[in-house]
């Protein structure tokens, strides 16, 4: 299966597939070999990089949808 993202409204991005995440000191994260997981994206999580729901706790609003770039 190819990787999707799908940006969750004002709520973290939920990501699909077959996807190794690395941290910034270049270690692997464990994701439990899970077929779907939620990265935060308010900043609020406790388990960062993952999701835990704190957005809604927060009111965390997201900007605006994604604009579309022009291919080059």
């Amino acid at each position: 299966m190819a990787v999707k993202i799908t940006i969750r409204p004002n709520g973290p991005y939920l990501v699909e597939g077959d996807v190794e995440l690395v941290d910034v000191n270049g270690n692997k994260i464990d994701t439990g070999g899970q077929p779907r997981i939620a990265l935060c994206r308010c900043g609020g999580s406790v388990k960062k990089p993952f999701c835990d729901g704190t957005h809604s706790k927060i009111g965390f609003q997201a900007a605006e949808a994604a604009v579309a770039q022009e291919k080059k």
